[in-house]
């Protein structure tokens, strides 16, 4: 579900088989990736039964560039995500975050 004033940049990924809600006055950079659903590998070889989850973008979120976002993550309203992050946890409220995986790296005051 993308709700209003909601900007995707190009050659953004999406695979939404288990679901995404990107909310109202969310910005996503180019390049992006977002995946509800993945593959685990193990000493068998690969196993279609991997994590899967929905994403949820919370209101007002900005997502830099070349971020990729995986399964069941939560992104808090007002929260900035650095380009080249991969978000692999829920981001709380009003913070920024950045890195591989990324973690808050500033709260954002309003």
């Amino acid at each position: 579900m993308v709700k209003d004033n909601v900007y995707i940049a190009h050659r953004v990924y999406i695979n939404a088989s288990e679901g995404i809600t990107i909310n109202n006055n969310v910005t996503i950079g180019p390049n992006c990736i977002l995946v509800t659903s993945n593959h685990e590998v193990n000493k068998f070889g690969v196993n279609n039964e991997g994590k899967k989850g929905a994403i949820i973008i919370g209101d007002g979120t900005w997502i830099g560039g070349n971020v990729t976002i995986t399964p069941g993550v939560k992104i808090g309203a007002h929260s900035k995500i650095g380009a080249c992050s991969v978000v692999t946890r829920d981001i709380p409220d009003n913070v920024m975050a950045a890195g591989t995986p990324a973690v808050v790296k500033k709260v954002i005051s309003l």
